[in-house]
């Protein structure tokens, strides 16, 4: 092409890539990308999912036949000279090579689809489900464990709480259908209705083989508010791993809370969803995509169901209806809730569950409690707590005072001691060094147990905090890693359990579990203004990027910087509109998305990456010949309405068409361009060429991109239990490595560019120009337009979402800025519990105290009743 320099001067340059295809070719790739996903054909960029993208992947093909076919025989058609003979020979051994090598790549591609089609469609074999079981075994040990440390369980030994069977009869199935030792109910003395159980937390084994010689291994864990039932639970799970052989079940701790029995009536597929988002070590290639599913429904996986009082009313009967319809003969379970909810939940129902086991706590004596809290103190305690414990001891239980001696000393110590809970609160605020114990026994101050636990709960954060020290020490993960305000952390802590109480959850209002990836859309922070300034954002930073940039760029070739810029923020205005619509229509989905995931581990996985990015190779090239047409075709009318209304004599167009017009530009008037169908129609063949050889650019930067983020997003089998902070993790590497995969594609595909254009260059100034110039080029187009492009496609955009949230959250004064680390402090403080990728508070009655002490918000304005 010839570009008019100022003063008349001509500049050659022949096959140079005009800017048409950066600015008018690139806004139509969004805008395409935008119709794709609105059709539901966005997978064919993507490489995954049943849209039509097998469909534009044959167009594409066949566009590529069409135009390697027309290539080859353009000698024969049109040629003129007396070579075109041998030209055209030379054409068709190369179009040979070509075809061959694809034919190869497409059979072994088809071949290794269908070998993995069949092998994650298959039914796991027997050693796969026992090495997936070993697995899962050391996770859930790895996360249990830990867990059972941040809560002090073995500090110095467990709370002795005595458990045993119900008085009420109606609590619980026949003993002949719990206890094989049993005869028929009414039967002889062995085979008596009654089934009597006792047991202890101090010791866990005995009660473990208890459980083990029961018919078939079901056990209720019943209570009132902190009895210690979730606890009991815990130590049964840890033993039942520690002790665990081969052919038993893995024992998995799963809040019934998140089971809706409408979406999932059976156990078992509620129970292996879980396993697939709580565990994505069993997603591992060499595992198969149904070992989560075989697992549970095979009868590998013991659930230990926490907390059935935690549903509302109405679902607690479904829950009971729906345990006796999924359990079969050889299924076990382990499930915990309060006494009361649990006689309603099987007097509605009609049924017990079957062939359980149910234990009740019996309360602590005042004793017991005396004994615990000592031997948690240093060996001389002092006065005043020689003075607490004398009271303690002396206080008979409640109920228990002898005929004519009514006096309890430390009547509400007695009866908040009773409970695991309220002896760890005691033990918690209390036992720090300098702490004065003399206010537990004053009855003045706190005449009730709730009086004092209430104290106890407002004690319990500066008590925490004051005795846990931060450190940055790996050694010590069971210290905060900063320091806190506790005024500022029960405010922020309290907010939570006021939002998570209120929130509509799955079955009634309110829920237990904070979900990181849920705050923006529970929270209403997300709002469409939030939606129509990240399209402002992106459309206004990649428009004035890429404008700016290809502006100076074209500037330097068409000798005039201001022509250059008019022309470049034209094309930048339309990219940037259409990638600032694109993300802006996708951002309706980020709230509702899970946590992703991504493992850039490389050792033991670089034969996984070379098959991904052989297997993403084929949807690549595509992709880019589906949209090379399309992209040729925009950029060539863009380019001719330019010339025609720009009312310039810079250039004017001879009619050849396309990306790599040679001399396609001559130093003529515009209005001698002529008529646009004659120039779209000029060089068919070239056209066709053009498309096939920007599917050839396009293609392969894709690939690698889509390659290395399909290759991030397979999970290996070493791969650590989920919790909170490594489900926020992953999930922010995902979405970092999709900006910087896209933004790599993006500049290698603005380098191969340059590169290419820059051989026809014919002078050696021309053609540093024009490698210098392309990769900066590239850089500064590919970062905005990769950005805008990671944000677009995908399905996990969790950690976008967050950002957002905990921003404006922080702003409003109701959270911290930096939200995942300080829930990562209270959970080490023991504030917190997590269980899978979900915060938990430790105790209910904590949760419950926070919300009903948390002020209500005082600012009337819109703007904060939306935030609260």
């Amino acid at each position: 092409m010839d570009y008019l320099l100022p003063g008349g001067h001509a500049l050659h340059i022949s096959g140079y890539l005009p800017g048409g295809f950066g600015w008018a070719g690139m806004g139509c790739l969004w805008t395409l990308a935008s119709a794709v996903r609105g059709i539901g054909v966005k997978m064919a960029i993507m490489g995954k999912g049943k849209g039509w993208w097998p469909w534009l992947a044959v167009l594409a093909a066949v566009a590529g036949v069409l135009a390697l076919a027309g290539w080859t025989f353009e000698p024969l058609l049109f040629g003129k000279d007396k070579d075109w003979l041998e030209e055209a020979a030379n054409r068709a051994q190369l179009t040979g090579g070509l075809l061959l090598g694809a034919a190869v790549a497409l059979v072994t591609t088809v071949r290794w689809a269908r070998q993995r089609s069949r092998r994650l469609g298959a039914a796991p074999a027997a050693d796969t489900l026992a090495q997936a079981k070993q697995v899962l075994a050391e996770l859930v040990d790895q996360q249990w464990k830990q867990e059972a440390r941040l809560r002090s369980l073995d500090d110095p030994d467990p709370i002795p709480v005595r458990w045993r069977t119900p008085d009420a009869a109606e609590l619980m199935d026949h003993a002949v259908n719990i206890d094989p030792s049993a005869g028929p109910p009414g039967g002889p003395a062995g085979g008596s209705a009654r089934l009597w159980w006792a047991a202890s937390s101090a010791d866990i084994g005995a009660l473990a083989d208890r459980f083990r010689r029961t018919r078939r291994r079901r056990l209720v864990i019943l209570g009132g508010p902190g009895t210690g039932k979730t606890t009991l639970a815990l130590q049964l799970l840890l033993h039942l791993l520690a002790t665990r052989t081969a052919d038993e079940p893995v024992p998995i701790l799963l809040p019934v809370a998140g089971w809706d029995t409408r979406r999932h009536p059976r156990l078992q597929d509620w129970i292996a969803d879980r396993l697939t988002g709580d565990y994505p070590a069993l997603r591992a290639p060499e595992l198969g995509a149904e070992v989560a599913r075989a697992l549970a429904g095979r009868g590998h996986i013991l659930p230990v169901l926490d907390g059935l009082d935690e549903l509302p009313p109405p679902a607690h009967t479904a829950v009971i209806t729906a345990l006796n319809r999924s359990l079969g003969g050889d299924d076990q379970l382990i499930l915990t809730s309060r006494t009361t909810e649990f006689t309603a939940a099987i007097s509605a129902a009609g049924d017990v569950i079957t062939s359980a086991a149910v234990l009740e706590p019996r309360p602590l004596t005042p004793a017991a409690a005396a004994d615990h809290l000592t031997r948690c103190l240093p060996p001389s305690p002092g006065p005043a707590w020689q003075q607490t414990l004398t009271a303690l001891r002396a206080t008979p239980p409640a109920g228990q005072s002898p005929p004519g001696q009514g006096h309890r000393p430390a009547a509400a110590l007695a009866d908040l001691t009773a409970t695991p809970l309220g002896l760890w609160l005691v033990r918690t605020v209390y036992t720090a060094p300098g702490a004065d114990p003399a206010p537990l026994t004053d009855p003045d101050r706190f005449p009730t147990p709730a009086a004092l636990q209430a104290h106890l709960l407002d004690q319990l954060i500066p008590a925490l905090i004051t005795t846990r020290i931060p450190s940055d020490n790996p050694a010590e993960p069971f210290r905060p890693r900063r320091r806190h305000d506790p005024a500022q952390v029960h405010h922020w802590l309290g907010y939570l359990a006021h939002h998570l109480t209120t929130q509509p959850a799955t079955s009634g209002q309110g829920t237990r579990d904070l979900a990181w990836w849920r705050l923006a859309a529970t929270t209403n922070t997300f709002t469409a203004t939030t939606r129509l300034v990240i399209t402002l954002t992106i459309a206004l930073t990649t428009g004035l990027t890429t404008g700016l940039a290809g502006g100076i760029t074209e500037g330097l070739f068409l000798g005039g910087l201001m022509a250059g810029l008019v022309y470049g923020l034209a094309g930048g205005a339309t990219l940037g509109l259409a990638a600032g619509l694109a993300v802006g229509i996708t951002a309706r989905s980020w709230t509702h998305d899970p946590p992703g995931y991504a493992d850039l581990h490389l050792r033991r996985r670089s034969a996984t990456l070379a098959r991904s990015l052989a297997t993403r190779l084929p949807h690549g090239l595509a992709a880019g010949l589906a949209v090379g047409f399309v992209l040729n075709l925009t950029a060539t009318v863009g380019e001719y309405y330019l010339a025609v209304n720009s009312h310039t004599s810079y250039y004017k167009f001879r009619g050849s068409g396309g990306f790599f017009a040679a001399d396609g530009y001559v130093p003529t008037g515009y209005e001698e361009a002529g008529n646009l169908a004659d120039f779209l129609t000029a060089n068919p063949v070239k056209t066709l060429m053009d498309c096939l050889l920007i599917g050839l650019i396009l293609g392969p930067p894709l690939a690698i991109g889509l390659g290395i983020m399909a290759w991030a997003a397979t999970p290996a089998r070493t791969h650590h239990a989920t919790t909170p902070m490594s489900s926020w993790r992953t999930d922010r590497r995902l979405n970092l490595l999709r900006f910087f995969t896209a933004t790599f594609a993006f500049v290698l595909t603005g380098t191969l560019v340059s590169g290419i254009a820059a051989t026809f260059f014919e002078s050696t100034d021309e053609l540093v120009v024009g490698l210098v110039s392309g990769p900066l080029y590239g850089l500064l187009v590919g970062a905005p337009t990769g950005f805008a492009f990671g944000l677009m496609f995908g399905k996990h955009r969790a950690w976008w979402a967050y950002l957002i949230a905990t921003w404006k959250l922080a702003r409003a004064g109701h959270l911290p800025h930096r939200l995942m680390p300080f829930l990562d402090d209270c959970h080490r403080l023991g504030l917190l519990r997590t269980v899978g990728p979900y915060y938990q508070f430790r105790h209910a009655e904590l949760h419950d105290h926070l919300a009903a002490t948390h002020p209500p918000p005082h600012n009337t304005s819109r703007r904060h009743r939306r935030l609260t």
